[in-house]
């Protein structure tokens, strides 16, 4: 299972270690994944991701999955959060055009 975000595409990130007498050798800064269960307002459904603790901040903030998916951008996106996008969107031209009949 690769070690990165399904939200933001966070993944590690190379670095040094510094020792005392100046010495560098190379480290991996590992992101801080969680498995967490989602749930979108819009589908109804919860989807079950694995997501660095930052993503999940900005999720909160900004008022869910629904309104994080809609402002992200696709090129960090999983295939898994692509298609929950795209189901969003459909969703949601969906409920559009019922108003519009109405």
């Amino acid at each position: 299972m690769a070690r990165r975000c399904e939200l933001s595409g966070v993944g590690p990130m190379v670095g040094n270690n510094v020792s005392h007498s100046n010495i560098k050798t190379k480290r991996r800064f590992l992101p801080n994944l969680c498995d967490v269960s989602l749930t979108s307002e819009t589908l109804g459904q919860t989807f079950t991701m694995r997501v660095a603790a930052k993503t999940l901040r900005t999720v909160d903030k900004l008022g869910g999955l629904d309104a994080y998916l809609a402002k992200a951008d696709e090129k960090g996106l999983s295939a898994k959060a692509l298609r929950i996008k795209r189901d969003l969107s459909k969703a949601s031209r969906e409920t559009l055009a019922e108003k519009v009949q109405a």
